[in-house]
């Protein structure tokens, strides 16, 4: 069991990081910007992390000046400019081509790995990342048809799956030097500062947060979709090669469109069951 702990890890990772509609949806209808949506994620999970380690455990706080570029990596780099990507793109494209092109993320940091660390290319690997990438275009409905992309559009939803594998990259550097709950927050302190220079619209705030369901969704945001996931996926990504990380995590479109079902009564269709069925054959392969 111990073996397969960090592959239950960033599967549970994956599963949080689905959930994220959930919250976003309420947001949004309650006022929010997803530019807002940016800010109340980075810098809520900045503060719930130090108030978390400063009561628990101080020495997570410990690091060399000279490594802040790993976190610099793995907040603003990654996290901060993944969002803001995949957040436009929703904007510009359907929600269908922007999971696609989202789910181009386990493809660059199999081949970034391959030549930063030399971790070899497998045919397990690949058959894993194959069908994998099969299992998310069944999730998103690609195969409905009538699917229509901007060159903007495009720009940004391949950004957003470079962006969001660079955590896998940056992380794993920072894991050579430090514990994953240093790694986590270090990323929230960049994230979170980067979010107030990018995102930061007082008047949109103050209008949004008038009652206690909005400052209950934000709470959930922060704890369920973002400051969870991350700690599990990071000390996950400690044992678990960068490559079948983010392979394995693959399972959020799956756990999103499930969501969307149970929460908002969306339909259930076969694609869904066809992708659920590709992620598992892929943690499978990949155990």
């Amino acid at each position: 069991m111990k073996k397969y702990l960090p592959y239950l890890y960033i599967l549970a990772a994956g599963s949080l990081w689905g959930l994220i509609g959930l919250f976003n949806r309420n947001l949004i209808a309650g006022g929010l910007s997803a530019s807002s949506i940016v800010l109340v994620r980075n810098l809520g999970g900045l503060i719930l992390l130090a108030a978390v380690f400063l009561a628990a455990d101080r020495s997570v706080f410990r690091v060399s000046l000279r490594d802040l570029p790993y976190f610099f990596g793995t907040g603003v780099v990654s996290v901060l400019l993944f969002t803001l990507c995949y957040f436009n793109s929703q904007r510009l494209n359907s929600l269908a081509v922007s999971a696609i092109l989202l789910y181009t993320a386990p493809t660059f940091v199999v081949v970034l790995s391959a030549i930063l660390w030399r971790d070899k290319i497998t045919k397990k690997k690949l058959a894993a990342l194959g069908i994998t990438f099969l299992g998310c275009t069944f999730v998103s409905g690609v195969w409905s048809g009538g699917l229509a992309v901007t060159p903007l559009g495009l720009a940004l939803g391949i950004g957003s799956g470079f962006f969001y594998a660079l955590y896998s990259i940056f992380g794993r550097y920072a894991l050579e030097k430090y514990q994953p709950f240093t790694v986590t927050l270090y990323t929230f302190v960049f994230a979170g500062a980067g979010a107030l220079v990018t995102s930061l619209r007082p008047a949109e705030l103050a209008a949004a947060f008038t009652t206690p369901e909005m400052a209950l969704l934000a709470v959930g945001l922060v704890v369920v979709s973002t400051v969870l996931p991350y700690l599990l996926y990071t000390r996950g990504l400690a044992e678990v090669d960068s490559g079948k990380a983010s392979i394995l995590a693959s399972i959020e479109p799956v756990v999103a469109a499930l969501a969307g079902v149970i929460a908002f009564g969306e339909p259930m269709n076969p694609g869904v069951l066809l992708g659920l069925a590709c992620i598992l054959i892929s943690v499978y392969i990949l155990r």
